[in-house]
C-alpha cells in the first residue's frame, strides 16, 4: 500500500508567505492528515537532506519549484539513490535539463498551462500529469458582510460604507495586472466612481521598481490617488484571509500565472474573482459563474533570453529562439472596465457569484483532494508499474 511509504518532501522549509513553500506545506499538511509517513525538509542540498535522506530512505522525494530547480530537486536525488516526483510551475520557458526530466517516469506540474510550457519546450508530455495546488478552508472561508472584523479592517483601509474595495495581492502586483486593471477603472471611474483600490505588495526591489510605473500611470490616467491604497509586508495567511474577506472584488488579470493560489483563496472566501483566460486561472475560474476570465489584449512575446549559471549553464549566455516565447500577456481593457463595473454595480450579482465561488474552491481544491488527488497520480503511475530507478543525472 503506498501508505507504507516513507515520503520526502522537499520545499522551502520552515514556511515562508511565497508560493512554493505554501504549495509544499498545504501538500505536507494534507499527507499528514491523510496519515502519511511524510518529513519535510528544505530542498537546498545540504547536510540536513542528506541527512534525510540516509536516515528516513525515502521511497518518493516530492519536490516543488520549477525547472531550474532540477540539481536541488532530482539530480541530487538520484545521485543518493532515490526516486524523485518534481511538482514544478514554469516562468515562461524551458532553457535546460530536458534529458533529466524526460528521464523521469512522472513529472507533476501546477496546471494545463504549465504542462503545455514544458511540451512546447521540448519536454516529452506523456509522462507529464497535472496536480493542483490547495488551499486551507479553516484560514479561508468566508466571514457575514457585517462580522465586525471585516468592518474593521475596512475602516482602518479609508473605505467608505457606500464604497466598494477591489484587491489586488502579489510580490509586486504589476506582473498581477495592476495596470490593466487601473487602465480598466479609468475607463468606469464616472460612470461608478465609489471604488478603492488597495494594492498589497512584499517589501522588495521588484515592488518598489515596478510601483513607479504604477505611480506614473495614476497620474496620467488622472485618478485620484486617495482611491488607491498600499499595503507593504509579508503577511501571515489569516491576514490575508482577512484582506480577502474585507474587499468586494478580487481582480488579478496576471500577466503570467502558473496556478494563482490566491485567486483560488479569494474564490474560497467568497469573492468573485477577475482574472484573465491564461495561465493558471483558467484552470481554477469558471467563467460567468464564479468571477471573469476576460480575453488576452496582447501577448509579450521573446526571441531572446538570457540564460544563467544557476539554469545549469556553464556561463552567462544569450539564447536565441526558433520560435518565440511567451514573456507576458495583458488583458483586454474594454472588457476588465465591463465586467468590474457589472460587479460594482450588482450587488445580487456579486453576492451570487461570490456563493459559487464558496462552493467551487471548497469541492475541487481543498488541500485534503488536492492531496489525495496527487498521491492517487503517483500511487498510479510510480508504485502500480515496474519502475526503473535512473541513478545517473547525465
Amino acid at each position: 500500500m503506498i501508505k507504507d511509504k516513507n515520503f520526502l518532501l522537499l520545499f522551502p522549509y520552515p514556511s515562508e508567505p511565497d508560493g512554493q513553500s505554501l504549495q509544499g506545506n498545504l501538500l505536507l499538511k494534507g499527507m499528514l492528515d491523510l496519515g502519511y509517513k511524510v518529513f519535510p525538509c528544505d530542498r537546498a542540498n545540504n547536510e540536513q537532506k542528506w541527512w534525510a535522506y540516509e536516515h528516513y530512505k525515502p521511497d518518493i522525494v516530492i519536490g516543488t519549484g520549477y525547472w531550474g530547480d532540477t540539481p536541488d530537486l532530482i539530480t541530487d536525488t538520484l545521485e543518493h539513490g532515490f526516486q524523485p516526483v518534481p511538482w514544478l510551475n514554469a516562468d515562461g520557458w524551458v532553457a535546460n535539463y530536458h534529458d533529466i526530466l524526460n528521464k523521469l517516469p512522472l513529472l507533476l506540474v501546477t496546471s494545463k498551462w504549465v504542462k503545455e510550457t514544458y511540451e512546447r519546450d521540448g519536454v516529452k508530455g506523456e509522462h507529464i500529469q497535472v496536480a493542483h495546488i490547495g488551499f486551507d478552508p479553516l484560514v479561508f472561508y468566508p466571514v457575514p458582510e457585517n462580522d465586525s472584523s471585516r468592518l474593521h479592517l475596512r475602516k482602518l483601509l479609508g473605505v467608505e460604507e457606500d464604497e466598494k474595495m477591489i484587491l489586488i495581492i502579489g510580490g509586486d502586483v504589476t506582473s498581477k495586472g495592476a495596470q490593466e486593471m487601473l487602465k480598466a477603472l479609468a475607463k468606469i471611474d464616472k460612470e461608478f466612481p465609489k471604488w478603492k483600490l488597495v494594492f498589497k505588495v512584499w517589501d522588495s526591489f521588484s515592488a518598489k521598481n515596478h510601483g513607479k510605473e504604477e505611480s506614473q500611470l495614476i497620474k496620467e490616467l488622472e485618478l485620484p490617488e486617495e482611491k488607491i491604497k498600499y499595503l507593504e509586508g509579508k503577511f501571515a495567511p489569516e491576514f490575508i484571509a482577512a484582506l480577502l474577506n474585507a474587499c468586494d472584488i478580487y481582480a488579478a488579470p496576471s500577466r503570467l500565472e502558473g496556478f494563482g493560489m490566491i485567486q483560488v483563496e479569494a474564490q474560497a472566501c467568497g469573492k468573485p474573482v477577475i482574472s484573465i483566460n491564461a495561465g493558471g486561472p483558467a484552470d481554477t475560474i469558471v467563467h460567468g459563474k464564479t468571477g471573469y476570465l476576460v480575453d488576452v489584449g496582447e501577448e509579450i512575446q521573446l526571441v531572446s533570453e538570457w540564460a544563467l549559471p544557476r539554469h545549469g549553464f556553464a556561463k552567462k549566455q544569450m539564447i536565441y529562439f526558433d520560435q518565440p516565447k511567451t514573456f507576458a500577456y495583458r488583458a483586454n481593457i474594454d472588457q476588465l472596465a465591463e465586467c468590474v463595473l457589472k460587479l460594482l454595480k450588482d450587488d445580487e450579482l456579486r453576492k451570487e457569484m461570490g456563493k459559487a465561488a464558496a462552493k467551487h474552491a471548497l469541492d475541487n481544491f481543498h488541500y485534503i483532494k488536492t492531496t489525495q488527488d496527487l498521491l492517487n497520480i503517483i500511487e498510479k503511475n510510480i508504485f502500480s508499474k515496474e519502475i526503473k530507478l535512473e541513478l545517473s543525472s547525465s
